[in-house]
């Protein structure tokens, strides 16, 4: 091929590499290593900016999810407010309120007049401030006692029925007194045995009617009256609130999201980024560590200053026992989501493993409630062996040893969900 006049003559492929003692073998150091610095018109570097930074995927997806959770206002709502209303709720519901009355109706005896015996009996009844009695008819006690508008309905002798019972017997008697002795049972209690309080009320009546009809104690006792915090309703439903929402953000959180990053397509565009399956579902859960100490103290806070809640373990024992009940439902919630395909899916899923522990696990009841031979499942559950645990701390100020069963339920549940969820993880 012919040269064009005035061309420069084309260097060789020789001429255009550089000799090799200049290029050093090994990390890329210098500007004869940057291939990017010798090309004409590239833009420096910005300062204290290196070119090739080495990027960790576990702590970048790790950011991913924490950038999640704080850009959607619902997440937090359910994670930071729900638990402290719930608390507000059931704190004023469950409040203390001194000693409770009593509610006893009697059945009017068709007489009027103090000296009656429904009379006598009212006379009597409030004369004692934790009775409430009132004055009803046959028909509107026995719906009083049906609908439990009282525990209890006080049923005086009538003429009739012991008119009746003597002519039984072969005697001839004239009307009753007005307030027949108890021996003839000339007074019934009517109440339910199966209600508590229906048999305080029991208790309570039957003490009043028998020191007014002149009862003479035996031996005097003396009662003292014992009120503290620890033994009350609201001290058992805290630590029972920290369990539940740690359940409810370590599973919801975390499966919602894997699933609807699955019905987004976003799951196969990871799966074509240079990370491991490991790395995708810890992040998830690590993600979880940076919300714990939040979640845990805003509901103990509340309790601590609208209640007068007290934690009276050690402080870093109450975040081990909450970090490990957090990571075994964060396994749980990747577990469920592990090949879940639709939002609809994963919510049946999460709610047939959470109701059963939403019911027995001791929330806002005590799990022995239930008939003995449930104990041996309600007790391996992980939300009992949490609330177990948070209660013993918070309340008794045990030491960890003390719950360490509790603690070992808890790490099994997470280990062995997290290592079934990542064998069994699909990404489409």
């Amino acid at each position: 091929m012919p040269e064009v006049v005035g061309a420069k003559p084309r260097p060789s492929l020789e001429q255009t590499l550089p000799p090799t003692d200049a290029v050093e073998t090994g990390p890329l150091t210098g500007a004869a290593q940057d291939p990017e610095a010798s090309v004409p018109g590239a833009a420096p570097p910005l300062p204290g900016v290196s070119r090739y930074r080495s990027v960790n995927p576990l702590l970048e997806l790790t950011l991913a999810r924490i950038r999640e959770f704080v850009r959607e206002p619902e997440a937090v709502f359910w994670v930071f407010v729900f638990p402290v209303l719930l608390a507000v709720a059931l704190g004023i519901a469950f409040r203390e309120t001194g000693p409770p009355t009593v509610q006893v109706a009697v059945e009017a005896d068709g007489r009027q007049g103090p000296g009656s015996s429904s009379g006598r009996l009212m006379e009597w009844l409030e004369g004692r401030s934790d009775i409430e009695a009132v004055l009803l008819s046959p028909e509107e006690a026995a719906r009083a006692l049906r609908t439990g508008r009282v525990a209890l309905v006080l049923q005086p002798a009538r003429p009739e029925a012991a008119a009746t019972a003597s002519l039984e017997a072969g005697e001839t008697v004239s009307a009753p007194p007005p307030l027949p002795d108890l021996d003839s049972e000339g007074l019934v209690y009517r109440y339910d045995p199966t209600r508590p309080d229906s048999r305080v009320a029991r208790l309570v009546v039957d003490d009043a009617l028998q020191r007014g009809m002149g009862r003479v104690d035996v031996a005097q006792m003396r009662d003292e009256a014992v009120a503290q915090p620890g033994a009350r309703y609201i001290d058992f439903l805290i630590p029972g609130l920290v369990g539940l929402n740690l359940m409810g953000s370590g599973m919801w959180g975390l499966g919602f999201a894997v699933v609807q990053a699955r019905t987004r397509k976003l799951l196969k565009l990871l799966a074509a980024t240079p990370m491991r399956r490991t790395h995708f579902l810890l992040s998830f859960m690590l993600s979880r560590l940076i919300f714990l100490a939040l979640e845990v103290v805003a509901v103990i806070s509340f309790g601590w200053v609208a209640f007068g809640v007290s934690v009276h373990g050690s402080i870093l024992e109450l975040g081990v026992i909450s970090l490990v009940g957090s990571m075994s439902f964060a396994g749980l919630g990747l577990l469920v989501a592990a090949r879940t395909r639709t939002i609809e899916g994963v919510s049946g899923l999460m709610n047939l493993v959470m109701l059963p522990m939403w019911l027995l696990s001791g929330t806002f009841f005590a799990a022995t409630r239930f008939p003995e031979f449930w104990q041996p499942v309600i007790q391996v559950l992980p939300l009992t062996a949490l609330n177990d645990a948070l209660r013993a701390n918070i309340n008794e100020g045990l030491p960890l040893a003390a719950s360490l069963p509790d603690v070992l339920v808890m790490a099994a549940w997470g280990i062995v969900s997290f290592l079934l969820a990542l064998r069994w993880f699909r990404w489409q």
